[in-house]
């Protein structure tokens, strides 16, 4: 691959970092690490400073990149990269992934880890389907030029440059909670109804000619006014139980978001992990009505068997990936809350083969089949011609990968988006035979709300 890297000095003045490894400093917090992770985006490392970030919460530890030492990006003709002082471009054909390793493993830093996002639409070209694509950008990845990793009672401090722990420690000890404007919910119920009820009578259709067996469409819901996208993060994380959150502001693309589920996880042993979510009823504030409705979606055939398909074919993902025998489902069509919805969940793990990298778990579990559909080429199709727009980064990932091999790959659901002066909210639903048009709009509604209820107006 190396005969295929153009490298040249880039003509932007950059700062040199006085080392090749991160500086760190570590200490105790007594704030909310939530509010800490908000404070950090909006101070002059964040956001006034006009620097990209992603702020990543995973199993209770809040990461906060701020700024950019070194970005990897993907189009539809070539993965560009700027490490450290030389910029480099790589034509690839196929896929994508292989050069964005091999461009990781460049960067001129140790212990680094790289954030950021990739598109749904990054699945067609990995499906064999580039004639599919409509956006432009496919995956964008930056490795901090300051990273703090936030825990109860604890802060991790890292960056290339001294003067930057100091701002950091100095906002950290010092912060006093903003005072943020009220939520003001959206109502939901009325754009794209009629368009989306007929999108699924069209893929029930598809479904009957037995072109496919699930697919999953989204319909869009416009956001009007103008949002505080950092304050809708804190209200609607405080509000919400996802599995992980996310803000970030990378490229030209910003979202606020609280996962229901992992695309997949790789860990520094090779373990790797999805944990699949299918099936949908509401949740309310009475506790009996959350338990009729938890009965009713256990009993229904149309959830539980939309929700075993997902499985099925997230275990046929992971085997070719994984050593023989160490494929199994650990946790098998429970409950679990999320924020204005309960669904039907269930959790796989795996070694990964010798040989097999965390990139290569990546584009087999890539996208959740649980927002695609079974099988998944057929069911990218049928998105492709219902919905209107490219999907972008709705239903795709917010990526964490480090320099060790581990990877987690959020799915990007339950989310506010902004990009080119626009701001919407999105949300699917599982369309399977026994679909009915009313009921899978109104699960679309039942989910958007873990949102829609939580949009704080900006100043």
């Amino acid at each position: 691959m190396s005969a295929d890297v153009h490298s040249r000095v880039s003509p932007a003045v950059r700062e040199t970092p006085p080392s090749d490894d991160y500086l760190e400093r570590e200490i105790p917090l007594s704030a909310d690490a939530l509010e800490l992770a908000a404070a950090l985006v909006e101070s002059p490392l964040g956001i006034d400073g006009g620097r990209p970030h992603v702020v990543y919460e995973n199993a209770g530890t809040w990461s906060v990149a701020l700024g950019a030492i070194a970005t990897v990006t993907v189009t539809r003709t070539t993965v560009d990269a700027r490490l450290g002082e030389k910029a480099h471009t790589v034509p690839w054909t196929g896929s994508p992934l292989p050069a964005v390793d091999d461009l990781l493993a460049r960067i001129p830093v140790t212990r680094w880890r790289a954030y950021g996002w990739a598109g749904f639409e990054l699945a067609y070209v990995e499906a064999g389907l580039p004639e599919l694509v409509r956006d432009d950008t496919l995956l964008h990845l930056m490795v901090p030029r300051t990273e703090v990793r936030l825990t109860a009672g604890r802060a991790l401090i890292r960056s290339l440059f001294e003067v930057d722990l100091d701002i950091a420690e100095s906002l950290l000890t010092d912060h006093k909670s903003p005072s943020r404007r009220r939520p003001e919910p959206l109502d939901v119920t009325v754009a794209d109804a009629d368009a989306y009820r007929e999108s699924v009578r069209g893929a029930v259709a598809a479904i009957r000619d037995r072109r496919l067996q699930k697919v999953i469409l989204s319909r869009v819901v416009p956001v009007p006014t103008p949002v505080d996208l950092v304050g809708t993060y804190v209200a609607g994380r405080r509000a919400n139980s996802p599995t992980r959150s996310f803000l970030l502001d990378v490229d030209g693309v910003a979202a606020a978001g609280f996962s229901p589920e992992i695309v997949v996880s790789v860990d520094a042993e090779r373990r790797v992990t999805t944990q699949p979510l299918a099936g949908t009823r509401a949740l309310v504030a009475d506790d009996g009505e959350n338990d009729r409705l938890r009965s009713e979606l256990l009993a229904d055939p149309k959830e539980v068997f939309e929700h075993a398909i997902s499985v099925k074919v997230a275990y046929d993902e992971l085997q070719p990936l994984c050593a023989p025998g160490s494929v199994n489902v650990t946790d098998f069509m429970s409950i679990k809350p999320r924020g204005s919805v309960q669904h039907l969940a269930s959790s796989l793990t795996g070694t990964l083969r010798p040989g097999v990298g965390n990139w290569r778990a990546f584009a087999a579990l890539f996208p959740a089949v649980t927002a695609s559909g079974v099988p998944k080429p057929a069911a990218y199709q049928v998105i492709r011609h219902h919905e209107p727009a490219a999907r972008g980064l709705y239903s795709g990932a917010v990526v964490t990968v480090d320099a060790d091999g581990s990877l987690d790959a959020a799915l990007v659901l339950r989310t506010i988006f902004r990009r080119d002066g626009r701001t919407w909210l999105q949300a699917g639903a599982g369309i399977v035979e026994q679909s009915t048009p009313e009921r899978e709009f109104e699960e679309t509604c039942e989910k958007l709300r873990s949102v829609s209820r939580h949009l704080v107006p900006a100043e």
